[in-house]
């Protein structure tokens, strides 16, 4: 693994990929989720986390070091999420001087022979996302965000050769609506909120029983809020700020001014389907 590891960091330097050389990678990974089997090895597990971490930070790749579902992933190396609903499951990262991460947002899941595909609806995707940055989230990966197609005997046994074909682009790469449409509102209307979500101080509250207030305030009066409605069933009427707000079941509603909703991760809208006006800015 050791020489494997060093290989492939070597060629990524050779081509100035990392970041630090002013290329687009911007993370490193060892391992993968190996917490979930680390227990067969009993006492050999976590020394072998121990040295797989120590051997990836020495290769000085410029960039952060990862290990996802490894909760005592070692300093520095970030423990990360990897899941559909990271917002709610993942406990944080183990230091105060680590982000918090979600390297595999699972938009379906892998279909085997004689398997039924996993639709995830674009609401469940848009609701975990915003919440995961509501809750201090700073990065989510999608995992798959565009499908592919397993050739051959490239596929894991059983697995057919569509692969994560329920993606917001599906193995051909054309769009899969309406996720990628939904997504793409969101992303717009997270981007456009970056001032108070890195510069503010965040605060959370009660706003009902199955209701919850994020709030990120900046000094100079930048202010974005994340009401939360965790009701399955039930719309929720909220009052914040002197306002009162109709939040859908099971959704989050974005206000980049705390004043003014702009996006309901429950209300699908995308191209010419009317919903919020949404205003995008170019930084």
């Amino acid at each position: 693994m050791q020489n494997f590891t060093r290989k492939i960091v070597n060629l990524m330097k050779s081509e100035g990929l990392y970041a630090s050389q002013g290329g687009p990678i911007i993370l490193s990974q060892i391992e993968n989720e190996y917490q979930n089997v680390e227990a067969a090895f009993h006492e050999k597990g976590p020394i072998y986390v121990k040295w797989a971490a120590k051997m990836g930070v020495e290769l000085e790749t410029g960039v952060p070091w990862v290990m996802c579902k490894q909760i005592d992933a070692p300093d520095p190396v970030i423990n990360t999420c990897n899941g559909m609903r990271c917002g709610e499951t993942f406990g944080g990262p183990n230091s105060p001087n680590k982000p918090s991460m979600w390297t595999e947002n699972w938009t379906s899941f892998y279909q085997v022979y004689g398997g039924e595909p996993y639709i995830r609806s674009a609401e469940d995707i848009a609701f975990h996302v915003a919440l995961f940055i509501a809750k201090k989230g700073s990065y989510i990966n999608y995992y798959m965000y565009h499908g592919g197609t397993n050739f051959g005997r490239t596929a894991s046994a059983y697995v057919i050769t569509s692969y994560y074909d329920q993606a917001p682009l599906d193995e051909y790469g054309l769009l899969r609506q309406p996720k990628w449409g939904h997504l793409k509102e969101l992303h717009i209307v997270i981007k456009n909120c970056f001032t108070p979500l890195l510069q503010g101080v965040q605060s959370n509250f009660s706003i009902g029983p199955l209701q919850q207030a994020y709030v990120y305030e900046e000094g100079m009066g930048a202010c974005v809020a994340f009401l939360v409605n965790n009701d399955s069933t039930k719309n929720a009427t909220v009052q914040f700020q002197n306002n009162s707000f109709e939040l859908l079941p099971k959704s989050i509603g974005i206000l980049p001014d705390c004043q003014n909703m702009v996006f309901n991760t429950a209300k699908v809208c995308y191209g010419f389907i009317p919903c919020y006006e949404l205003e995008t800015k170019n930084n």
